[in-house]
């Protein structure tokens, strides 16, 4: 029997370490080693060294655990847990210097995830999660906000930086989102986006063309603290269909209500 209390402990250590690899890469930073992926998909040395120094250390204590990973330095099946990890989400904010990036990692048994942590490395707020137990920021409890409609509530999303077809229907619902709320926000950092959704700070979130590596961390925390993790069409099977909403639970209909009107 594992227990997941202890592991996420182990866990917060694990990116804390790599956290303090990516700041001091940040002050030292050269952008003449930004490599692309593909169009605006950037990656640099840093998210290497920091996946491959996660999965070294995550192996240590879960051997034969499998490995998600986003800049697939190591992708290995593994029954029953699987880890899903984005070393550095927010690479672009990190390139520009923009300090707003974090670590993802989470943890499934199975179809099922059992820990989430998101470390927001700048501002050094440790998020996490376990089966069993409640959702943390820096080991004090959190929950989502309490605000029961949208025209009092904060929203986050993301802006498409490839795959533009849906980019015509997705100024339009931009526009229609921000007359019905408080405004809406783009950080630039998925995992941080859902975090802050999970301690309150936005009541919603919502984006589309994201991979399991991107959200998976961040929507058990939203889960875990009281929230509601869907897709655009109301299911549940967010990492399928990669598209998400995550909210408070309140607000779900009114938000995707709108967001059913374009897609």
């Amino acid at each position: 029997m594992i227990n997941y209390e202890l592991l996420c402990s182990k866990v917060i250590a694990i990116a804390r370490l790599t956290g303090n690899f990516i700041r001091k890469e940040a002050m030292a930073f050269d952008t003449s080693s930004i490599e692309y992926k593909g169009l605006n998909d950037l990656v640099s040395y840093v998210d290497k060294q920091a996946e491959k120094q996660l999965v070294r250390n995550l192996k240590k204590i879960l051997p034969d655990a499998g490995f998600i990973t986003e800049e697939e330095t190591i992708n290995v099946i593994g029954k029953p847990f699987t880890w899903i990890i984005d070393p550095l989400d927010g690479t672009t904010n990190f390139i520009h210097g923009i300090p707003t990036y974090s670590i993802s990692i989470a943890l499934y048994e199975g179809d099922r995830p059992v820990i989430g942590v998101v470390y927001e490395i700048n501002r050094g707020e440790m998020f996490s999660t376990y089966q069993g137990g409640a959702a943390y920021l820096n080991n004090k409890e959190i929950r989502v906000s309490t605000n029961e409609n949208l025209a009092q509530s904060l929203l986050a999303t993301g802006f498409p930086y490839y795959q533009f077809d849906k980019q015509p229907q997705y100024i339009q619902l931009f526009t229609d989102m921000m007359q019905k709320c408080h405004g809406l926000r783009r950080i630039g950092s998925a995992a941080v986006d859902l975090a802050y959704v999970a301690c309150g700070r936005f009541d919603g979130y919502f984006e589309y063309n994201l991979n399991s590596y991107d959200v998976a961390a961040g929507a058990y925390l939203v889960q875990q603290a009281g929230g509601t993790v869907l897709n655009f069409a109301g299911g549940e099977n967010f990492l399928e269909t990669r598209e998400i909403l995550a909210t408070n639970a309140k607000v779900t209909g009114e938000i995707l209500e709108t967001i059913k009107k374009y897609f």
